[in-house]
């Protein structure tokens, strides 16, 4: 596995994992940082179902943020998972997983992706700051298979 040294800062080193980070791991980042909550069959079809996907841990290799993508491999990508352990919130790290998933389609993908994501209230600054925007007209719709 491929690992690319990150530094938030001098005194937190971290360092960017390319790949999702172990099931156990996904599943708590997830319930931890906010996300709702899965199961591990949901969440091993989401590591293996993933375009690609990338974790950072900290000094003790724990994983501590995370995200993925999922993609046709053509022109549409979905970033998603997007989640930080809270104890390790506002250091940057968030901010390095989305913009590694968006070098990822910009080196792997025809020319012309159309890159998408859900920005949840916590998040959206740092979407819009990356340079995403709006889809309105358009809206979000979602449906929940029970």
């Amino acid at each position: 596995m491929h690992r690319a040294a990150l530094t938030v800062t001098e005194v937190d080193p971290y360092t960017l994992v390319v790949g999702a980070p172990p099931l156990a791991d996904y599943l708590r980042l997830r319930q931890d940082s906010g996300l709702s909550p899965k199961n591990a069959e949901q969440g091993a079809g989401a590591i293996a179902g993933s375009w690609s996907a990338c974790h950072v841990v900290d000094a003790g290799g724990t994983p501590v943020a995370m995200g993925r993508t999922i993609g046709d491999g053509g022109w549409y990508f979905h970033i998603a998972d997007i989640a930080t352990d809270p104890d390790h919130q506002r250091r940057g790290l968030g901010r390095r997983v989305v913009e590694w998933l968006l070098e990822d389609v910009r080196d792997r993908a025809p020319a012309g992706a159309y890159v998408t994501l859900v920005g949840d209230p916590p998040g959206q600054r740092l979407y819009r700051s990356l340079g995403f925007d709006d889809v309105a007209p358009s809206l979000g719709m979602a449906l929940r298979l029970d």
